[in-house]
C-alpha cells in the first residue's frame, strides 16, 4: 500500500506515537499530547498539515506523559503531570487533554489540583503551521517557505501563508486566553481539589467564509458530529457478541477502526468509500478501498458500491506517462491538496496499480450478489468492460496472455502489485527482477474478473461475450499452470520478468491464487504445505517471503513481514481447497497477535518466528488503523462461517468451520438484500432468522463463479 521507492520511504511516527482518525483528517502526536515540528507529526486536514506544533507548558515546564487512552478511534484522553522542583517526587497538579479530530482538532485541557493548597498556574500553548502536504512529511522533504503572516484577535489567532499562489489558514479560537502571535496563554488559579477547564478549537481557514463548525453540538444532546456519525454507523452495522470474548473485542475494534476510516466522494456526498489507511494513507485507494469493502460486504455492503462508482467515476480515459493514466485503467490513488509535485507521477490522482482494474471488476461481481438493484450494477457495467478492455489493450502489452507491468517515468512506482515497495519483487537468490514483470496474483485477479464478468453476462442473456470470456479465462488457467509453477519447488513462480524467466522466490502471493480459483486442483496440496512450512508460517501468520530466501529479512516491508490481509486471503484460499485446519491456524494466529496490541492488527508486522519472541514484533511504521488490517478480522470469521450470499439465486450459505475455541456466535442487524437477518452458530450448526421469503439457507459453499459459468454452459448445449 505505502507506494515506496528506493528513495520515498516513510519515516516512523516513533515509539508511543498516538494517531487519531476521522474521514480524511487525522492527528499524530506525542503521548503527552505535544505535537513537535522535529517530528513527522501533526493535524492534517486533506493532505495538508494545518498544524505543526502544538506544546503545552504549564508555568514554563513541559508535561510529563502518564497516560494516553483512545476513546474511539477519533478522540483520545492524554493525562500527564507538572514535575515538582522541591525535591518531592509526586506533583499534586494534573493536566488533562481531551482531543478529537474532526475538519481540525478541538481540545479540551483541565487542570486539577490534588493539594490542599490554592496554585497560580500559567498555561501557554505554542502554536505553529508550515502548511506542509503530506509527502513532505512523510518523507522529510520540506522545503517550501511560506510567507506567513499572523492576525491576532480578541479571542483567536489566525496564520495565513502564501506560496506562489497558494494561499492555506488556520484560525485557532481560544475563549478566555491571551492572544499572542506565536501563543494562547491562560493565567488562572485552581483551589484546594479543585480543577479549572478551557477549550481550544483549530480548523482550517478560507478567506470569506466562516470557521468551520465540525465540533458545534447543535442538539445539545453532548454530541459532536463525529459523534453522531459514529452512532449513525453502529446503527447501521451487525451487532455481535462471541463465546470468545476476546475475539469479540477484535472485532468490534474492526467495526470502530472501519467506521473511523469512512471517507465521502467530494462530488457525491452520499458515497462513502473507504480511505486505505492513517497515518500517511487517508485517501481513496483503488486496490486498498477495493479489496477492503470486499472483506467488509458482510458488514456493510454499500461501502463496496460506493468504492465501485467512485473509481468508475474517475476511470482513465486518456494516456498521460506522467499519471500513468491510460483508458479503462482504475486509479492507484487520489490526493486532495498536494502542491509540491512530490506525489506519484506529479498529479493528484495517480493510475500505477496493476491489479486494481481487474479487482474492479472482481468487486462488482461480489457486490452484484448482495441484492442491489439491477440498475445500479447495470450502471457499473461498462466500465467493467472498460477495465477488460485495458487488460487487453494496456496490461497484456506484448500479447502474450499475461497482465504486466513497467512504470512509465521516474516519479512512478517501480512495483505496481500490493507489494509495491521498490524491492519486494525478487528471485530466491534476492537478485532483484527486471520489469515488465507479470506477478502471479494479478493474473489470479484477472483470471475471475473474466469468470465473474462471463457469469453475469450469462445472467443478462448475453452468451457471446460470456462463451468469449469464459473461454480466455479458461486459456489463461492452462497457461498459467503450465508457465508459472516450479515442479522441483512445488510451488507458483512469483512472477515472470521482462525475459518471461519464473521469478523464483517462494512467496506468499500464491496464496491469492488459491483465492480465486487459479491453482489446478493437483497442485493446491504443495501450495498448503509450503505456505504452512516453518520458512513461510512465522506462528503468528505467513510471511511475505520464505525465510530461507536470499532477499529475506524478518524487518523489512515486503521481503519477509506478516500482513494480516495478506493472511486473511490466503486463509480463504486454504479453504476454498479443503485445507481446514491450515485456514484455522491461521486466523487464529492472527486474532491471538491482535490481543497485544489491544486488539487492533497493525498493517503489518515483523515475520520473526513466535519461538523466538513470544510476542509479535512491530513493525516501525505500520498504519494503525488500516483499512486491510481493520477488515481482516472480519474476513477471518465470516471465511470459518463459510458464510456468503446470492440474492438472485435465491440463497445464503453456511457451513461452520470455527475452532472450538471461538466460542458460539450471535449476530443480529447483519444486511441483506434489503432487510436485515439474524444469525446464530451454536456447536457448529448454524441457524439464521428474518430471511426474505425468497431466500434459503443452504449448506455448503456458494457456487464459484467458475462454477456458475460451467453450469450456464451446460444448460445452454442442452
Amino acid at each position: 500500500m505505502a507506494g515506496w521507492n528506493a528513495d520515498t520511504a516513510a519515516g516512523s511516527i516513533g515509539a508511543g506515537a498516538v494517531t487519531l482518525v476521522e474521514g480524511s483528517s487525522f492527528c499524530i502526536s506525542l503521548q503527552n499530547g505535544d505535537i513537535r515540528p522535529e517530528h513527522p507529526h501533526g493535524v492534517f486536514v486533506h493532505d495538508t498539515r494545518i498544524l505543526s506544533g502544538w506544546s503545552l507548558t504549564i508555568n514554563g515546564q513541559a508535561l510529563e506523559a502518564l497516560a494516553a487512552q483512545t476513546k474511539e478511534p477519533y478522540r483520545a484522553l492524554f493525562a500527564g503531570r507538572l514535575s515538582r522542583m522541591d525535591g518531592y517526587a509526586d506533583s499534586p497538579r494534573i493536566v488533562e487533554r481531551l482531543r478529537e479530530v474532526g475538519t481540525g482538532i478541538q481540545e479540551q485541557i483541565t487542570v486539577r489540583n490534588y493539594s490542599p493548597n490554592t496554585v497560580d498556574c500559567v498555561i501557554a500553548v505554542k502554536v505553529e503551521a508550515d502548511f506542509a502536504d503530506l509527502f513532505e512529511v512523510k518523507e522529510a522533504r520540506i522545503q517550501r517557505r511560506w510567507d506567513e503572516t499572523r492576525h491576532v484577535d480578541s479571542d483567536s489567532l489566525t496564520i495565513w501563508a502564501r506560496w506562489r499562489n497558494v494561499r492555506k489558514g488556520v484560525t485557532v479560537q481560544a475563549l478566555g486566553a491571551e492572544i499572542r502571535p506565536d501563543a494562547l496563554v491562560y493565567r488562572f488559579a485552581v483551589q484546594p481539589h479543585g480543577h479549572w477547564s478551557a477549550a481550544l478549537t483549530v480548523v482550517p481557514s478560507t478567506e470569506g467564509a466562516n470557521p468551520d463548525g465540525s465540533f458545534v453540538h447543535p442538539a445539545g444532546d453532548g454530541l459532536s458530529p463525529m459523534d453522531r456519525r459514529r452512532r449513525e454507523w453502529v446503527a447501521k452495522i451487525p451487532v455481535l457478541r462471541m463465546g470468545n470474548r476476546s475475539i469479540e473485542r477484535t472485532l468490534r475494534r474492526s467495526y470502530d477502526d472501519l467506521g473511523a476510516l469512512r471517507i465521502e466522494d467530494p462530488n457525491h456526498p452520499d458515497r462513502v468509500v473507504v480511505a486505505a489507511g492513517a497515518p500517511w494513507f487517508m485517501t481513496l485507494f483503488g486496490r486498498d478501498s477495493l479489496l477492503a469493502s470486499e472483506m467488509a460486504l458482510p458488514v456493510d455492503p454499500s461501502l463496496a458500491l460506493g468504492t465501485l462508482q467512485t473509481l468508475a467515476d474517475r476511470q482513465g480515459s486518456v494516456v498521460d506517462p506522467m499519471s500513468e493514466e491510460e483508458p479503462g485503467k482504475i486509479l492507484h490513488e487520489v490526493r486532495l491538496d498536494v502542491t509540491t509535485g512530490l506525489s506519484l507521477g506529479g498529479k493528484s490522482t495517480y493510475y500505477g496499480s496493476v491489479d486494481a482494474s481487474p479487482l474492479f471488476v472482481l468487486v462488482l461481481a461480489s457486490v452484484s450478489r448482495w441484492g442491489f438493484a439491477k440498475e445500479t450494477i447495470a450502471a457499473l457495467l461498462p466500465h467493467a468492460d472498460r477495465a477488460l478492455e485495458w487488460i487487453r489493450d494496456y496490461g497484456d502489452k506484448d500479447g502474450d496472455g499475461f497482465v504486466e507491468y513497467q512504470r512509465l517515468n521516474p516519479q512512478g512506482l517501480i512495483n505496481q502489485g500490493w507489494k509495491d515497495s521498490w524491492d519486494a519483487i525478487n528471485f530466491a537468490d534476492g537478485t532483484l527482477a527486471e520489469p515488465p514483470i507479470a506477478l502471479c496474483e494479478v493474473q489470479a485477479y484477472v483470471y475471475h474478473a473474466y469468470m465473474a464478468r462471463a457469469w453475469m453476462a450469462y445472467d443478462a442473456g448475453d452468451a457471446l461475450l460470456a462463451e468469449e470470456l469464459a473461454d480466455q479465462a479458461g486459456q489463461l488457467k492452462k497457461q498459467f499452470n503450465e508457465q508459472f509453477w516450479i515442479p522441483e519447488r512445488g510451488y507458483y513462480a512469483v512472477a515472470l520478468d521482462g525475459r518471461k524467466r519464473q521469478v523464483d522466490a517462494c512467496a506468499s502471493n500464491m496464496g491469492h491464487c488459491l483465492w480465486t480459483g487459479l491453482v489446478d486442483e493437483d497442485k493446491a496440496p504443495q501450495v498448503a504445505e509450503r505456505l504452512m512450512s516453518p520458512e513461510m508460517f512465522s506462528g503468528w501468520g505467513v510471511r511475505t517471503l520464505a525465510s530461507n530466501m536470499g532477499a529475506y529479512n524478518p524487518a523489512s516491508y515486503h521481503n519477509g513481514s506478516v500482513w494480516p490481509h495478506d493472511n486473511a486471503i490466503i486463509m480463504a484460499g486454504l479453504l476454498r481447497y479443503g485445507f481446514v485446519p491450515e485456514a484455522q491456524r491461521i486466523s487464529t494466529a492472527l486474532l491471538e497477535a491482535a490481543e497485544y496490541s489491544d486488539g487492533r492488527l497493525p498493517e503489518l508486522f515483523c515475520g520473526f518466528s513466535r519461538n523466538q519472541f513470544p510476542e509479535p514484533v512491530p513493525y516501525p511504521t505500520a498504519c494503525s488503523p488500516q483499512a486491510w488490517a481493520a477488515t481482516t478480522p472480519i474476513h477471518l470469521v465470516t471465511s470459518l462461517m463459510r458464510y456468503d450470499t446470492h440474492v438472485s439465486r435465491g440463497g445464503i450459505w453456511m457451513d461452520p468451520v470455527l475452532p472450538e475455541s471461538y466460542g458460539d456466535l450471535h449476530i443480529t442487524n447483519a444486511p441483506l438484500a434489503d432487510g436485515r437477518i439474524t444469525i446464530d452458530i451454536a456447536n457448529s450448526v448454524p441457524s439464521v432468522q428474518g430471511l426474505p421469503q425468497r431466500i434459503q439457507l443452504q449448506k455448503g459453499h456458494r457456487p464459484w463463479m467458475a462454477e456458475l459459468v460451467e453450469q450456464a454452459r451446460q444448460h445452454r448445449k442442452a
